[in-house]
């Protein structure tokens, strides 16, 4: 009888506990998780400096309330007609709209509504290597998907990254859809299905591959896998973390195959960091994950963290536009932002001045560069916002200053412009979009890294990766 009242005690104690922590939010991860956000940056906006980021955000927000299905929840590729939907874009708009809840934009049922029907279209969409009306395969999606047939685009690729992102979207709604109505519970509960059925051994690269045990980019049914893998510093950083989160065999081999091919330089004095030339790179796990003072294995030798080497990798931007050492037009210390961005394309080509399209521009230095030929993205400085408080707060403002509403659209600001080809982009991408409005938020609020943080997913992958906050 003793052993029996015990018994029932401890569980009492138990669940006490757990309804505690499941009701205390923030304030209780800082105990019971290892790895936390730390919140917002701790740094103070002049009532002007508000106001802007206030109006940046909500008519960015617009883009994900406008371009998105109204019944399956899918968000546009980019806003221009025709587009289809992107699974990435929607997976960073599962969090904007919790924004938007926050911000008093829209009513916290609306936002769970929208999020629910993107949650159902997937969890019961068919998954099948050979059926045509699949949209996934081992529980991930293909890229792009038609908005209205719902159908895979374009015999696109099943994409890791891609789906990566739209799973970081599920673990933030079944962090931040908390509460007892029968939408968030079921919210709570198609997240777990969609996070629960990821097979990544269709991404498994073997040993004669060319990055072998690395993640790989993509599968088709026509093909086959794709013999290229996640490697080199990347926007992959956040994959390996959700797949040693979610099951993957062998994570700390997949991570350490990942490690190896890091490539660190110093493009200026100080700025010595894991190179990556387009800023997108450094900013979309960042989106999701707080990495302030965290450091894998490789990083802790190097005695910095992941957030300090975005920090480095937007001022080395800053020092490589002074520097102009191509001639661009318009750079200086206050523009910047070389990222993967639409382009003027070769149609504007002149003399010894070439331009891409939509491509993937950067710098790390002046020896280290790709697809760089002119062409600014407001959004990359945004979304380095809280690596660069001052920085990045001074060049939009400049920009503003410089291009003002040529520079500005529907949506916000256009995803890029060239001063030297007088091109300015008459479109918004939802990617970019997305990881701009969420990196402000993160800065303002620490909004997303509190409910993301503390998913049991993140706190496995961090830990499997042995992943320690650097003294």
């Amino acid at each position: 009888m003793e052993k029996s009242n015990h018994i029932s005690v401890r569980i009492f104690i138990v669940l006490i506990v757990f309804v505690l922590s499941s009701i205390s939010g923030y304030s209780a991860q800082k105990s019971a998780n290892k790895y936390i956000s730390k919140g917002k940056i701790n740094y103070n906006l002049s009532k002007e400096d508000e106001k802007m980021l206030d109006t940046i955000q909500y008519k960015t927000f617009q883009y994900f309330i406008n371009e998105h299905h109204p019944e399956k929840g899918i968000v546009k590729d980019r806003a221009k007609e025709g587009s289809p939907a992107s699974i990435a874009a929607t997976g960073f708009a599962l969090p904007v709209y919790a924004v938007g809840v926050e911000r008093k934009w829209i009513s916290r049922e609306k936002a769970a509504d929208i999020t629910l029907k993107t949650l159902r279209y997937f969890a019961n969409s068919i998954q099948s290597d050979t059926d045509s009306l699949a949209i996934g395969y081992k529980g991930f999606f293909y890229h792009f998907i038609g908005m209205e047939s719902g159908k895979r685009q374009w015999n696109c690729e099943l994409s890791s990254i891609d789906t990566g992102i739209l799973m970081m979207g599920v673990v933030f709604v079944r962090n931040y859809y908390n509460q007892n109505s029968a939408d968030e519970k079921e919210i709570r509960e198609l997240s777990d299905k969609l996070l629960g059925r990821l097979d990544w051994s269709v991404f498994y690269m073997d040993e004669k591959s060319k990055q072998p045990f690395t993640i790989s980019m993509a599968w088709d049914p026509e093909k086959g896998i794709t013999n290229w893998g996640w490697h080199g510093y990347t926007e992959g950083l956040f994959l390996y973390v959700l797949a040693a989160g979610t099951g993957i065999e062998n994570p700390k081999k997949t991570y350490n195959r990942w490690l190896r091919t890091y490539s660190w330089k110093t493009p200026y004095p100080g700025l010595s960091h894991v190179t990556f030339p387009p800023l997108f790179g450094h900013q979309f796990s960042q989106a999701f994950i707080d990495f302030r003072g965290l450091s894998d294995p490789y990083l802790k030798e190097k005695k910095i963290d992941y957030f300090e080497n975005s920090r480095r990798a937007t001022m080395t931007q800053q020092q490589y536009a002074i520097e102009n050492p191509k001639g661009w037009v318009g750079y200086d210390s206050l523009t910047w932002g070389f990222t993967a961005t639409d382009g003027p394309g070769s149609a504007h080509n002149f003399g010894d001045k070439k331009f891409e399209g939509y491509a993937g521009r950067g710098s790390s230095g002046k020896d280290d560069t790709v697809g760089e030929d002119g062409t600014l993205a407001p959004y990359g400085v945004l979304a380095s916002l809280p690596f660069t408080p001052e920085l990045s707060l001074a060049t939009i403002k400049n920009m503003n200053a410089k291009y003002g509403d040529k520079i500005w659209g529907k949506y916000g600001y256009y995803d890029a412009f060239n001063p030297t080809a007088k091109w300015i982009d008459d479109d918004f991408i939802g990617i970019d979009q997305g990881s701009m409005l969420l990196m402000i938020e993160n800065f303002r609020s620490g909004l997303v890294w509190n409910y993301v943080m503390k998913d049991p997913v993140i706190q496995k992958g961090l830990k499997t990766l042995h992943f320690e906050y650097i003294k």
